[in-house]
């Protein structure tokens, strides 16, 4: 498998090669952010707002305008249809923000499905302001709305990770007419994280516009970012201006909760003794300045977390299952690997089981999360106590992370893991710990490259050694052009207690490439994107040692202007079996397998009332067959 890995890697990275210049030479709409960034005014109102979504206030009329946005979607520059105006005013305790978005068709061209908080983009009309209160650069939080009103709100990290659990205190209002729809923001400031001003200063933040109008998938944003980044790419944001902000006041929420239950067995006329159990614990989040927030959490209860979805595991690798409780995922950005799924030396599934990954739940007595966040720095902290349960003895994580950021987009970090498991005599378990130390790092040299590492060691004091783990990537990223390299070597004894791996002794190697066409004189198509990217797997002890490769290839992945996709993709796959192998319960003999599967996917514009999503891959499996169908249906017929 040698030289089908060198030929493969070669083939990629020709391509790359000889698309790159072809892209430069067609049309690199790609551009650097401006030396002076384009300012948006807010002007100060002693009238009450009432947030309405009408504007009605007279001051209203006196706020300056922004109407200069810029088109990225379907095609980047130029004319577009739907015209959109921004106002903001201020006052002592708000940030107030008034938007039209102009729609010819009114309330008829409105699209939205469903009223949820945190909606999925790309299925709705949608406006949305990002704010980097602490002029960061690489951070930055966004609220968005519908026509409906619905609210979204997230976090984001240089572009690279969003958060979307993060919730704030705000408020929308909208008002749809037969020219379009009105949206009037109040979002206060001590839901806002910003460093204190003078009195009698302004003060000035960055900021971003974007809007979607669903109908005909036109974005446009303001000011002017390139098609191949997103809204939240804060190195070219505009200057909010003429702030005097408060000064920084103290924000605690409290959520607490009780759970009675009563349970009683009847067997004809006996009736039971009846059982009854009673439970409460909340948790506390305090801003006690604008860049530190502590959390603390006791007798936390997880009923609310969403349920995993069923999974059948055809293949030799870990299922990565997403961190779905409340406590754990806001600010989940600031750890090391928050953006993997293969390595993640902090893994905060791993607190609350009853031993190993994804075992039965264990009650968590107390915890704290400390963050606290500036222009060069980040700080994070997490303690939790896990209660003895029947199986398992009292546990406690720690971890502890320090990032260092320098230039605009790049930062090195520093974290620390540490879980100590109490002796249990009941049930005749000794004492054990284990730690992780972990380098990671950004570094953006140009607006188009990212770079991303990380280097980890495991120390476990049950194996008694010393394991070792790290991941490389590199990307390029324009507006017709994207190519990327991603390494990851795991070490036969790598034991992140506190983490999680996809497997051990395993090197992956991952290099992928695509183009995308933007056909001028097909525009119904928005995008056309043909590329491919290997899969190679080989043992980390051994580099001689093929595990298995495929190649993802597709020749035709196509996104129309109404919303609605199609994709055709083949897979060649090369396998060896050489350990015992029985996914669900099947037995797979052990030998080297190769086969080609085809895939088959198609989705409906899903912002219709009316929607459908399906696909098929199929082909020989190791050695038999296996299709897979899914598919799915859905009737909204208006957003209630």
């Amino acid at each position: 498998m040698r030289p089908f890995f060198k030929m493969a890697l070669l083939a990629l990275w020709s391509t790359f090669w000889q698309l790159g210049p072809i892209q430069a030479q067609e049309n690199n709409q790609n551009f650097p952010p401006p030396k002076v960034p384009k300012q948006v005014r807010a002007i100060e109102t002693t009238v009450p707002i009432k947030v309405d979504g009408k504007l009605l206030e007279p001051i209203w009329q006196k706020a300056p305008v922004t109407t200069d946005f810029f088109r990225v979607e379907p095609r980047q520059g130029g004319k577009y249809l739907y015209k959109t105006t921004v106002k903001v005013l201020y006052n002592d305790k708000n940030l107030y923000f008034g938007v039209f978005c102009k729609d010819s068709l009114g309330k008829k061209g409105a699209r939205a499905q469903d009223l949820r908080r945190d909606f999925q983009w790309g299925q709705n009309d949608i406006f949305g302001i990002q704010l980097d209160a602490q002029n960061l650069k690489q951070y930055c939080v966004s609220f968005q709305t519908t026509p409906y009103g619905n609210q979204r709100d997230l976090q984001n990290f240089n572009d690279n990770f969003t958060d979307g659990s993060w919730n704030a205190l705000w408020t929308v209002r909208t008002h749809q007419t037969d020219s379009g729809y009105y949206a009037e923001f109040a979002i206060p400031f001590k839901s806002l994280r910003y460093d204190p001003a003078t009195p009698g200063q302004s003060v000035s933040w960055g900021i971003t516009f974007n809007r979607l109008a669903r109908r005909d998938y036109e974005q446009t944003l303001f000011p002017d970012i390139p098609q191949s980044f997103s809204p939240f790419r804060m190195t070219y944001a505009a200057k909010l201006t003429g702030l005097e902000v408060p000064p920084p006041s103290a924000n605690i929420r409290i959520e607490p909760y009780a759970l009675y239950q009563y349970d009683q067995e009847t067997n004809g006329n006996d009736v039971g003794v009846g059982n009854d159990d009673f439970k409460m614990g909340g948790e506390i989040k305090w801003a006690i300045n604008p860049r530190s927030v502590l959390d603390l959490t006791f007798n936390t209860d997880f009923a609310q977390a969403d349920v995993d979805r069923a999974v059948n595991n055809l293949e030799r690798f870990n299922i990565f299952f997403p961190e779905r409780r409340q406590f754990f995922l806001e600010n989940s950005g600031i750890w090391a690997g928050a953006n993997a799924w293969d390595i993640r030396p902090f893994f905060s599934r791993t607190i609350g089981l009853q031993g190993n990954f994804n075992a039965a739940p264990a009650r968590i007595d107390a915890g704290t999360r400390f963050t606290t966040r500036t222009e060069k720095y980040s700080i994070g902290g997490m303690y939790i106590h896990q209660a003895a349960t029947a199986n398992s003895a009292p546990a406690n994580f720690m971890v502890g992370r320090y990032l260092r950021n320098f230039g605009q987009e790049n930062y090195v970090g520093i974290m620390a893991t540490h879980r100590l498991d109490q002796q249990s005599n009941e049930l005749g378990l000794a004492q054990s710990n284990n730690t992780t130390l972990t380098i990671d790092g950004l570094i953006r040299p140009t607006d188009e490259i990212t770079v991303e590492y990380m280097l980890t060691s495991s120390i476990d004091s049950e194996i008694e050694r010393t394991g070792w783990a790290g991941n490389f990537g590199i990307s390029y990223n324009t507006n017709q052009f994207f190519a990327s390299y991603d390494f990851s070597n795991i070490s036969q004894f790598y034991t992140p207690d506190m983490g999680f791996v996809y497997q051990k002794n395993v090197v992956n190697h991952n290099p992928g490439t695509f183009y995308t066409l933007r056909p001028k004189k097909l525009p119904k198509i928005r995008r056309w994107d043909i590329g491919a990217f290997l899969d190679y797997y080989h043992d980390a002890d051994d580099w001689n040692s093929f595990q298995q490769a495929d190649i993802y290839i597709f020749p035709v992945q196509l996104e129309f202007t109404n919303g609605s996709s199609f994709e055709y993709a083949i897979e060649p796959n090369w396998q060896n079996i050489n350990f015992d192998f029985e996914p669900l319960n099947i037995n797979i003999e052990q030998g080297r397998y190769s086969y080609l599967r085809h895939y088959l996917v198609y989705s409906t514009d899903r912002s219709k009332a009316f929607s459908v999503i399906g696909g098929v891959n199929w082909g020989p499996f190791y050695n038999g067959t296996n299709t897979i169908f899914n598919g799915g249906l859905r009737f909204a017929p208006v957003p209630h």
